[in-house]
């Protein structure tokens, strides 16, 4: 809808932008503005102002920037006409009908609004009443208690549905109404009403302004004997299209505000035991897959909600339409991320078995969604030739091909293509054995067999470069592996730089979680600072092996990784340690060379060709490094 410039400037004089931002955030007079932390991102230092004047808000740290209504917008997670309708009642103003037609659908929409709220009364009560003593004791032992029921509102339909007729005829309700609000139909071959939902357990469903819209029906007795749905929605309205709505949207939004998570669940009693759980940022699809205009709701209250499925067949099914719907929608900042369960629980089921607090610590480590992209195509794909190779990587760069903004794309080629030169490398890679001294060779033979003569120096203990060579030439020592990630977490912006090389570096177990770890965070935004980085890994349970990368004894090794010194050091340092893994590597590759084939001399001037070839590298790098 369209409003009048005239009305919406009405209400911005009206209602000063200080008092609507003043709800979520703490303001303090500055002169002529009013200064507060950022509502949208973690700051020790206000950055956030508002002028009532000039009606408007800034953040310097995010460049969000806009009136009252967009903050509304932003915060609540309402649609601008919903914001709209909010604060003009807050103004005291009516909100204009721009045309006849308008206005008698706002007319209805206020009527059936009307009728759903008395049809929730009316099965709230029925549940607390004789009748619905078996649905409340069903709720009872399914681990709900009275105060959680009452909460959302839950209630019950008898067998007939007749007690909700003659309840709303008392209201002078028309039959026209209540089937236009899904609560009744009638048939040709029988037009006395009938009710919608009978002996079910009722689940009111509201818009995000808490209002009942629609119901969904859970059966007590044997659905499948009697033909019937286990669970139901009530049909499609003029209030209620159940692809762009999600249960329990609107006290999920309240406590996103508190900073709750978001978390998506497959069902009505899910969401409810989340929350009796202490999980208030729960909701639920009504029994679909999650659709574009669920996904906008989603990221309006979180940037990153947490999808719960069973760990399943099923469930993994369902996790992967998900992630189709969020490659088709994808934007800087925004995506999904995952959790799975053990085969045949839900949140429900697992909370009972295990509690609260195991099911916090699957949300610690949630999987991201380039992991889940990953996962995805490669399930659809055998990997063990080039041809077979070729077409996992098609796939999957087809997939980000899908993405609608090129910078999202642009990151994501860089991370699988970072992803798929280590995958392959993994399964090529032969496994090294410890090798004993390199044979006898006297580089100086050019005759065609190879002499049995001492080493010459360049073969010695003495290594070239004063380096010691390392048990395993193919991997860097724990102490440069830490020292590598210490530089590159103290100096973030040298990621554009090194990202890659650290791809193909190996690490041991626990610094490569830390590395991994890094490259996500780092993918998903390029400009984290130290701090907000840090505080990231300490989150994702990395806080023990970050203390170790960034210990005063890695510093005092190499200076040149403490974040006090400059990029330019830094990078030098990272240089270096490449430098001389490179040198490492070559030798290495001429140990086990030479130790392949110094018995057989038919091929000696080839292989001494390839060694020179060799030594002519390492004497390269050793020129660089002066």
């Amino acid at each position: 809808m369209n409003f009048p410039a005239e009305f919406l400037e009405e209400i911005r004089m009206r209602i000063p932008v200080s008092s609507v931002v003043g709800r979520k955030v703490r303001l303090k007079k500055r002169g002529n503005e009013f200064i507060g932390l950022s509502p949208f991102k973690a700051e020790k230092t206000p950055s956030f102002t508002v002028n009532d004047a000039k009606q408007f808000y800034h953040c310097f740290s995010t460049g969000e920037h806009g009136d009252i209504f967009a903050f509304v917008m932003a915060n609540e997670g309402l649609s601008f006409p919903e914001a709209v309708e909010q604060l003009a009642s807050e103004a005291g103003l009516d909100v204009p009908q721009r045309s006849e037609k308008e206005r008698v659908r706002a007319k209805k929409h206020v009527s059936l609004l009307a009728l759903l709220e008395l049809a929730t009364q009316y099965f709230t009560a029925a549940l607390w009443r004789q009748e619905g003593s078996a649905a409340l004791a069903s709720l009872r032992a399914r681990g709900l208690n009275d105060a959680t029921i009452q909460k959302f509102r839950l209630g019950y339909a008898d067998p007939s549905g007749q007690g909700l007729y003659r309840a709303l005829q008392k209201h002078h309700a028309k039959l026209d109404d209540l089937k236009e609000a899904g609560l009744f139909r009638t048939y040709q071959s029988n037009p006395e009403p009938v009710a919608f939902f009978r002996n079910r357990i009722i689940f009111p469903i509201t818009d995000r302004r808490g209002r009942a819209i629609a119901f969904g029906g859970r059966y007590m007795g044997d659905a499948r004997a009697y033909g019937v749905g286990k669970y139901i929605n009530s049909p499609e309205t003029p209030l209620f299209d159940k692809g762009r709505v999600l249960y329990n949207l609107e006290m999920a939004r309240q406590a996103s505000h508190k900073g709750a998570p978001i978390l998506v669940a497959e069902g009505y009693m899910d969401v409810i035991a989340l929350s009796q759980a202490g999980f208030l940022g729960a909701v639920a699809p009504l029994g679909t897959a999650l659709t574009d205009a669920q996904l906008m709701a989603l990221w309006r209250l979180d940037k990153q909600p947490i999808l719960c499925f069973d760990g399943d067949a099923a469930g993994r099914k369902a996790s992967f339409r998900a992630a189709d719907c969020a490659v088709r929608n994808i934007k800087p900042g925004h995506s999904l991320r995952f959790i799975f369960l053990p085969e045949g629980a839900d949140p429900d089921s697992f909370i009972q078995a295990h509690g609260a607090d195991d099911f916090a610590k699957l949300l610690q480590d949630p999987t991201p969604l380039d992991r889940l992209i990953w996962q995805q195509v490669l399930q659809e794909c055998h990997v063990q030739t080039p041809e077979q190779r070729a077409d996992f990587e098609a796939r999957l760069f087809a997939v980000v091909a899908q993405m609608p903004d090129p910078s999202v794309q642009k990151h994501y080629r860089k991370l699988f293509s970072s992803r798929l030169w280590q995958f392959f490398s993994n399964q090529t890679r032969p496994n090294r054995q410890a090798r004993g001294p390199f044979p006898p060779y006297d580089r100086g033979d050019r005759g065609g067999a190879m002499a049995r003569t001492p080493f010459p120096p360049w073969q010695q203990a003495a290594v070239p470069w004063g380096k010691k060579l390392s048990q395993h030439g193919d991997k860097l020592s724990r102490r440069k592996q830490a020292i590598f990630l210490a530089c590159l977490i103290n100096h973030p912006k040298l990621m554009d730089i090194f990202e890659e090389q650290l791809s193909r570096e190996e690490f041991d177990p626990d610094l490569d979680k830390l590395r991994q770890q890094y490259q996500i965070l780092w993918s998903s935004n390029p400009d984290l600072d130290v701090t907000t980085l840090t505080t990231h890994l300490v989150h994702a349970g990395l806080g023990n092996v970050l203390d170790g990368v960034l210990h005063k004894d890695i510093y005092q090794f190499a200076a040149q990784a403490d974040p006090q010194s400059s990029d330019e050091d830094a990078a030098t340092l990272l240089n270096d340690i490449l430098r001389i893994t490179s040198q490492d590597k070559a030798l290495v590759e001429m140990q086990d060379f030479v130790a392949r084939t110094h018995t057989n001399d038919s091929h000696a001037d080839q292989n001494l060709a390839w060694i020179d070839s060799i030594l002519e590298k390492t004497d390269q790098l050793d020129q660089d490094e002066e």
